[in-house]
């Protein structure tokens, strides 16, 4: 019963990466497909695929096998559209999924081309009322004249972040930012930094990253995965919008990031499994919270890290002893730190006032 009361809780999912959350059935399927095709041989990943307690390893064997399958549009297509069903069959209100802009010459796939790709699976989504650009503002506001539509169809606000990945060179750099920013009008909002974090240098990705401030595009950075202070320290000092995270900031970084008060996101399951936090108890969730500092729960690789956004907030209020109410706050308080627009963020707000009136 308690499960069932945070899959229904309203929540907003601010760290997500698209194809670290596809589902175990369709990553089983794929798979049988390319062993078949000889591709890669299927009893070498089955196992792994078909556990949830992961060794490191194991984790990073996924991502591998999710790397090669991610490589034509039709698939891409089809995670889109199952991992946005997901998250809204979880009763998440807002997602910002990110994701890096592939290309593979030898399929035809494009940057662009597999942007269309995740473009055609938002639009693909039957089993709820899905927002995703600015554009279609119009399109759900005429909906909502609709009552009885309004009341038996879920409706989920989804945003898109370009991920910039740390192996890129400047100019990939700066060719995913303008991707991002021909894109705006399709629902790309900001700009992230990922990857292998002992991969690549803080400068390389700088210019491509200013470029996309003096535009007006929104940065998360992924910062503390590894304990490098001087590069958590310039991207601190670079005052992104968000960090995710902050796993691995030493006394002075975490000083400067409670003076600069920049939002993380937590994500609890991942620091535990990629060993970044040794146990839930030495978690920084605590601290940050303890301290009122700006802060969300977020999932980074539901279906790698067989986690739920529900299932995130059920392990953060039952190891820091936190209610109900405290647990709503929190979801409700991320509101603040999207990347949508105005309009957006009192819809949101509007979500969760009425949320606040049923009984807990």
């Amino acid at each position: 019963m308690e499960m069932e009361w945070w899959v229904s809780m309203p929540k907003v999912e601010l760290h997500a990466h698209l194809n670290g959350s596809i589902r175990h059935s369709t990553l089983l399927e794929l798979a049988k497909v390319l062993g078949e095709k000889g591709i890669i041989v299927f009893s070498d990943v089955e196992h792994v695929i078909l556990k949830n307690d992961r060794s490191l390893i194991e984790v990073f064997k996924l991502f591998d096998l999710i790397h090669i399958l991610t490589t034509d549009h039709a698939t891409v297509t089809r995670i889109t559209k199952e991992v946005v069903e997901d998250f809204a069959s979880e009763n998440v209100v807002y997602l910002e999924l990110r994701t890096t802009p592939k290309r593979n010459d030898s399929i035809g796939m494009s940057k662009r081309s597999y942007m269309d790709a995740v473009i055609k699976g938002l639009r693909a989504v039957g089993s709820v009322d899905v927002d995703f650009a600015p554009a279609s503002i119009g399109a759900s506001r005429l909906d909502s004249n609709n009552v009885s539509h309004v009341m038996t169809r879920k409706k989920i606000f989804v945003r898109l972040l370009l991920s910039i990945d740390r192996r890129e060179t400047t100019s990939s750099a700066m060719e995913t930012v303008k991707l991002a920013l021909e894109m705006r009008d399709m629902g790309v909002v900001g700009i992230d930094l990922s990857g292998n974090p002992i991969i690549g240098e803080w400068v390389t990705f700088l210019p491509a990253l200013k470029f996309a401030r003096e535009q007006g595009l929104p940065i998360t950075l992924h910062c503390g995965e590894v304990y490098n202070q001087a590069e958590i320290h310039a991207m601190l000092d670079f005052l992104p919008e968000r960090i995710g995270h902050a796993c691995c900031l030493e006394a002075e970084a975490w000083r400067k990031l409670k003076t600069l008060k920049i939002p993380v996101e937590i994500c609890l399951t991942s620091n535990i499994l990629t060993n970044t936090v040794p146990d839930i108890d030495a978690h920084h969730f605590a601290d940050l919270y303890r301290a009122n500092h700006p802060l969300t729960l977020c999932t980074d690789d539901s279906g790698v890290f067989s986690t739920s956004l529900s299932k995130e907030y059920s392990i953060a209020a039952a190891a820091f002893g936190l209610g109900r109410d405290e647990m709503f706050r929190l979801a409700r308080n991320a509101v603040e730190f999207v990347f949508a627009d105005d309009y957006v963020v009192r819809e949101l707000k509007g979500t969760f006032d009425l949320a606040a009136k049923e009984p807990k």
